[in-house]
């Protein structure tokens, strides 16, 4: 458990010097705890975070970045010949703008719900220029080596080697914060097609995938179904002779839009359902969400559906159904071999004329500029403790911030992990200690190795109970009672509409003024992008169906819970009376 605490009314230490610097930087005073100089590696959306989280904790942040701007994968390239990840062209955000914003820093209203790759760099650009962080960022500064100090026990401090234009120097830190994601290296598993280096066609992984030019008259094979695969069969369906897309498991294929038009994570991400999820159980959960799903788009028919005893995966894409149906996106099962020019499938169909295969299959994360055992033990989520702090540190002066899968929003998820791990940093907030982590992880591990317990380390975690868990650390989770005594509206928003990031930014550390008008005007920002045709004399009163499309189900849940609670009053009221009428009798017999 975090135990956040007070402000320390002063902070001591030793004097600092920059960390720009060929030889290595003294050390603090052994009795210094605290930390004061921060690197941050990587100026992506955590990056960025990182560095003004800092900011605000007083902290003294350096940021390397290998390249020449911010952005991380978010800056679109034509080439991917420095070997980073990034963004094709036609990218467009999967979350939208209100859920995936930074938590004091909403976008412009005019900003469309879900945007272009290039819109959405330039709010990153927009959030560092107003922050004024870009001049705590080296760029085209790679990260050699990160090292703990000599005295590390005492001190917690890193020694931080880098090189910029073959010219190398090293720096003492107090502490790191590693932001280099989960996209580094992609995972091209070419030995399990068996046949893979007889074909004669071209073979790329979606990293290397920018546009659908060169792609024209082509027969492409794409294998894998999520996120990125789906965006690139259905780009490519309009330019390519034929697309087909091989998935072993299938996946639940989500809109960006909901019933009504109304962004679907706005719809789905709310405290109330999320409150509901807990009471019931799983099985009754799956079988209404398979049901919504399917009636949407019947997923067995379209060749979706997830294969049996796979786990559920989600993806969001408004226009793969429509190129199944058109036909110039043909599903197809898992690989078993391929020849010189075909494909054969686990079913027994075989595909001709393959000219080009796009492995879609995702990426492996590494830190290789990091010594063992850490290295190796950071690859392990499991030892990551709240998916931030390594376990086997007996100081924590080093964070892994954005290594996450969410079921919402990753920039949220970062931001608050970053909040978190600064103040950590500042002795401000307390974590178990490295020997109670180690146990704990390690013991798991050996469950999990013997088939006792699932490993759920690389599931996607739940958006608003993690969150919630993170900002109790810090004491800025918000109090849905405490908020209905003290402002009813706003506390009907928390709870009833979506949870935007704005929410943990009403109390504790990092409290912004502005949070409470970000709630309630999160809805405004929402349609004004859409109100770019106003009919004359088209206004008209709202009709009693928009309200109980909008506040039907709350309604129905807080009836439901005064009624339970009525109930089990009731249910206490008749149990007391039996149990006085009933007693004299059992202690007569007894």
């Amino acid at each position: 458990m975090c135990i956040p605490l007070e402000e320390l009314s002063s902070m001591t230490g030793g004097s600092f010097q920059s960390c720009h610097i060929k030889k290595l930087s003294p050390a603090f005073p052994q009795q210094s705890t605290m930390a004061r100089r921060v690197a941050v590696i990587g100026a992506g959306v955590s990056g960025l975070s990182s560095i003004k989280c800092c900011l605000d904790e007083d902290l003294e942040p350096t940021c390397f970045e290998r390249s020449n701007d911010i952005g991380g994968l978010w800056k679109f390239t034509e080439t991917s010949k420095d070997g980073m990840t990034r963004v094709y062209r036609s990218l467009v955000t999967n979350v939208c703008k209100e859920m995936s914003c930074y938590s004091d820093f909403p976008f412009q209203e005019d900003y469309p719900n879900f945007m272009h790759q290039g819109k959405f760099w330039d709010y990153l650009k927009e959030f560092a220029e107003h922050f004024d962080l870009l001049k705590y960022i080296r760029f085209r500064t790679t990260v050699c080596s990160i090292t703990k100090h000599p005295d590390f026990s005492e001190t917690g401090q890193w020694d931080v080697v880098t090189e910029t234009e073959g010219k190398q120097e090293r720096a003492v830190f107090d502490a790191v914060m590693v932001c280099t994601g989960h996209y580094l290296n992609p995972c091209l598993p070419l030995e399990s097609f068996p046949g893979i280096h007889k074909f004669k066609g071209q073979i790329l992984h979606s990293q290397e995938y920018k546009s659908p030019e060169g792609f024209q008259g082509k027969r492409v094979l794409v294998i894998g179904l999520g996120n990125t695969a789906g965006d690139v069969a259905v780009e490519l369906s309009r330019t390519a002779a034929q697309v087909l897309l091989s998935t072993r498991t299938g996946a639940w294929v989500l809109h960006r839009s909901s019933a009504g038009g109304y962004p679907l994570t706005m719809v789905i991400t709310r405290r109330w359902l999320n409150f509901t999820a807990q009471v019931l159980p799983s099985c009754v959960l799956n079988w209404i969400q398979e049901r919504q799903l399917n009636k949407r788009l019947n997923h067995e028919n379209y060749g979706l559906s997830i294969t049996k005893g796979k786990k559920s995966k989600f993806i969001v894409n408004d226009e793969l159904p429509t190129c199944i149906l058109c036909g110039t996106v043909t599903m197809k099962t898992s690989l078993k071999e391929f020849t010189e020019t075909s494909a054969l499938f686990e079913d027994g169909t075989v595909e001709e004329n393959i000219d080009i295969v796009i492995f879609a299959t995702g990426y492996t994360f590494s830190f290789p500029f990091l010594e063992e055992p850490l290295k190796s033990l950071c690859t392990k989520k499991i030892f990551l403790y709240k998916q931030v702090f390594p376990s086997n540190l007996e100081r924590t002066t080093l964070a892994i911030i954005g290594l996450i899968s969410l079921k919402g929003s990753i920039l949220a998820g970062t931001e608050l992990q970053a909040r978190w791990a600064t103040r950590v940093f500042k002795g401000l907030c307390k974590i178990p200690p490295s020997q109670k982590l180690m146990a704990e992880a390690t013991k798991k591990e050996q469950l999990i190795e013997r088939g006792v317990m699932k490993d759920t380390s690389e599931d996607k975690l739940e958006f608003i109970l993690y969150l919630d868990d993170l900002a109790a650390c810090i004491g800025a989770k918000p109090s849905i009672p405490l908020l209905f005594l003290k402002d009813p509206r706003l506390a009907w928003e928390v709870f009833f509409g979506p949870c935007t990031p704005y929410q943990y930014r009403l109390v504790g550390p990092g409290k912004w003024d502005g949070a409470r008008n970000a709630i309630l005007t999160q809805w405004d920002r929402t349609l004004k992008p859409l109100k770019t045709r106003i009919i004359p004399n088209s206004t008209k009163p709202t009709s009693m169906s928009r309200y109980l499309k909008v506040w039907g189900a709350p309604i129905v849940f807080a009836s439901l819970l005064l009624i339970c609670k009525s109930l089990g009053f009731f249910f206490k009221s008749v149990q007391d009376n039996l149990q006085d009428r009933i007693s004299p009798y059992l202690i007569s017999i007894w």
